[in-house]
C-alpha cells in the first residue's frame, strides 16, 4: 500500500506509509500553511523507498566512516556516531536508533518557510519542532505507558509533567525511549525523554541513555532481539521484555547509571536536557535528585 494523507482537526495532517506514521501541525498564514503541508506530503512519499534502498547498511553497527547516501540515512548515522563517546566507543548501535527522529527532522524542514509561525512533526512520539520569535510549545510527559487504561484513553490522559519549549532555547527535537516503547531497549527505564537541538540527535541519545538505565537482577527477563522480531537490527542482542517490581535501591542505581550517561552527552553538547523515569521514580539532568513521580 502506498502513502496516504488525511486532514485532521485543528489544521493537522496525518501522513502514513508502512511503519512511518506522522502527525504534522503548523500555524501561520493559511496559504503558507497549506503550501508547507503540500511540500511535506510530496517529500513524505519518497522517504520509505529511500530508507529501504539502504536498509541493509542502516542495520549495521555504526563504525568508521559513514557510507550512506540519502539525507535521512546520513542524519541517522551522524546522530548515532556522535553518541559513541568515551566508554561507549565500541557499543552496539545501528543508525536505526535514530530513524523516527530523523524522519521527523527531515519533514520539519518543509515548514521552515516564510509565513509559518510554528510547527511540529510527531513521528510516533519523536518530535521535531519549528519555533519562531515569541513562540513556544508545551510538551507533555506520560512516564509509564503500562499505567494507561481504557478509561484514561476515553476521558483524556493526565500527563505526569509538562515542559515548555521556547524559541531561543536551542531545542528543536524531543524523543523518548524505554523498554515499554515501540522499539527494543537494553535497559529497564520506563521512559527517557531527551530534548536536543535536532530530533535525530534526541532520538539517538534517548536510545543510548535508556540502554544505560540498568541494574543486575536475575528476575529481569531478556531475550535475543531477533527471537522477537526476525529482522531486528539488534540481532542477538539481549533486550528487556519484563521487569519485576524492584527495590528502591535498585531503582536508584539504575537511574543513576542512566543519569551519568545523560550528563556525559550533555557535557559533549549532544543534548540540552533529559528526564529519566523508572517504576514511579524520576530524575533529570536539571535537578540530579531522584524523586517520587506518583
Amino acid at each position: 500500500m502506498g502513502p496516504t494523507s488525511h486532514k485532521l482537526s485543528q489544521g493537522r495532517r496525518h501522513f502514513q506509509h508502512g511503519p512511518i506514521d506522522i502527525i504534522a501541525y503548523a500555524e501561520g498564514d493559511p496559504a503558507s500553511v497549506a503550501q508547507a503541508h503540500e511540500t511535506a506530503w510530496q517529500r513524505f512519499g519518497k522517504i520509505l523507498p529511500e530508507l529501504v534502498d539502504e536498509l541493509a547498511e542502516l542495520r549495521q553497527p555504526v563504525r568508521g566512516a559513514g557510507r550512506l547516501k540519502g539525507p535521512i540515512a546520513k542524519s541517522m548515522w551522524q546522530a548515532c556516531k556522535a553518541c559513541l563517546i568515551d566508554s561507549d566507543a565500541n557499543a552496539f548501535l545501528t543508525p536505526m536508533a535514530a530513524v523516527a527522529g530523523s524522519v521527523a527532522q527531515e519533514l520539519s524542514a518543509c515548514y521552515r518557510a516564510p509565513g509559518i509561525r510554528r510547527a511540529w512533526i510527531n513521528n510516533g512520539g519523536d518530535i521535531a519542532l519549528h519555533l519562531t520569535e515569541n513562540t513556544a510549545f508545551s510538551i507533555g510527559l506520560f512516564a509509564d505507558v503500562a499505567r494507561l487504561d481504557e478509561q484514561q484513553l476515553i476521558a483524556g490522559v493526565q500527563t505526569d509533567a509538562v515542559f515548555k519549549v521556547e524559541h531561543g532555547m536551542g531545542i528543536a527535537g524531543v524523543a523518548t525511549s524505554g523498554w515499554r516503547g515501540r522499539s527494543f531497549s537494553l535497559g529497564i527505564a520506563d521512559s527517557v525523554t531527551v530534548f536536543a537541538a535536532s530530533a535525530s540527535q534526541a532520538d539517538a541519545a534517548a536510545t543510548m541513555i535508556a540502554n544505560a538505565v540498568n541494574v543486575t537482577d536475575a528476575r529481569i527477563v531478556r531475550e535475543p532481539a531477533n527471537a522477537l522480531k526476525d529482522d531486528s537490527d539488534l540481532g542477538q542482542q539481549l533486550v528487556t521484555v519484563a521487569v519485576p517490581e524492584l527495590s528502591q535501591d535498585e531503582i536508584h542505581e539504575a537511574l543513576e547509571a542512566g543519569l551519568k550517561k545523560a550528563h556525559t552527552l550533555k557535557q559533549n553538547g549532544l543534548i540540552c536536557a533529559c528526564v529519566l523515569s523508572c517504576q514511579g521514580w524520576f530524575v533529570s539532568t536539571e535537578t540530579t535528585r531522584i524523586q517520587r513521580m506518583f
